[in-house]
């Protein structure tokens, strides 16, 4: 009896999973006319220096891993992603037990607000959405080198936010206004 139902079983499974994968697509929902984007230097507003060069450089390479887009300049790409890093804070996390005072360790967050234009239709789709990255690092040697490491780290973890939702983003027009 065993036997005849693990057989059942055994044939009944991959039916329920191939049923389960008919409304899968194997591609992005993005239009092909919009397969283009341009990523300009993100603008930095804070006092961290070199964040917009670093944010943008991640957000073009997040684009090139993810591949539904193509990169071009600025007027050649059908979809840009301008940006700008509003906010830089670092709060203590640990201190240093020898000079009590001391933080041997940080939380590191940057927030940046981005805006997707569709230059063919010259319409703004996605105005000032924020976005905030954060990490934490460890005082090794002196603060801001320590801090311009873990930049890197933030970046990476804005560029895959900004480049999921641009890729995920609905250009059929069914898009909703943003809530503020």
């Amino acid at each position: 009896m065993i036997k005849y139902a693990s057989r059942g079983l055994a044939l009944v499974l991959p039916f329920l999973a191939i049923c389960g994968c008919a409304n899968y697509k194997w591609t992005s929902d993005v239009p092909d006319e919009l397969r283009t984007v341009a990523v300009p230097v993100f603008e930095n507003r804070t006092m961290s220096a070199e964040l917009g060069p670093i944010v943008s450089q991640y957000v073009l390479r997040e684009f090139q891993r993810e591949g539904t887009f193509s990169i071009r300049r600025s007027g050649d790409s059908s979809i840009e992603v301008q940006g700008s890093i509003v906010k830089a804070e670092r709060h203590p996390v640990s201190f240093d037990r020898a000079y009590g005072s001391r933080a041997d360790e940080y939380r590191y967050l940057v927030t940046a607000e981005v805006s997707i234009i569709n230059k063919d239709a010259g319409r703004v789709l996605l105005s000032n959405r924020a976005y905030t990255g954060e990490t934490t690092f460890l005082v090794q040697g002196d603060l801001l080198t320590s801090q311009r490491n873990a930049a890197q780290r933030i970046a990476h973890d804005l560029a895959r936010q900004i480049v999921d939702d641009v890729v995920s983003f609905p250009y059929d027009g069914t898009e909703k206004p943003e809530k503020k």
